[in-house]
């Protein structure tokens, strides 16, 4: 069965920085987007970051400029490298990919989520 995992959480420093590693693994066909949402304590999930096969990027406003998504078509891995970050950048951060498996059926795919926390 398809898993996507994410892994590279932790605590860090207002103006630190963490990178979020996600990969899926399974009978998969193709990858048609992978992304990375949040979901603080008491708040909706929300987008942070996705990116598509072509590697085409969008950004939720919030974090312009500040985080990059980057992907490995290769591997089925899509990274997020957060920098200056800060203390309303904690929450829980889910991995999603939007895929083909090899029984042609199409389907969203979580993982588990990582917890980031930006405090001094």
């Amino acid at each position: 069965q398809v898993q996507v995992v994410e892994s590279g959480g932790g605590l860090v420093q207002p103006g630190g920085s963490l990178r979020l590693s996600c990969v899926a693994s399974g009978p998969i066909l193709r990858i048609n987007a992978m992304g990375w949402y949040r979901q603080a304590p008491g708040k909706q999930r929300e987008l942070v970051a996705t990116i598509t096969n072509g590697g085409n990027t969008n950004y939720a406003d919030s974090v312009k400029g500040r985080f990059t998504i980057s992907r490995d078509n290769a591997k089925n891995t899509a990274d997020l490298q957060m920098n200056s970050l800060k203390p309303e950048d904690t929450a829980v951060y889910y991995c999603n990919a939007d895929l083909i498996t090899h029984w042609g059926t199409r389907g969203n795919y979580w993982g588990q989520g990582t917890q980031v926390t930006v405090s001094s």
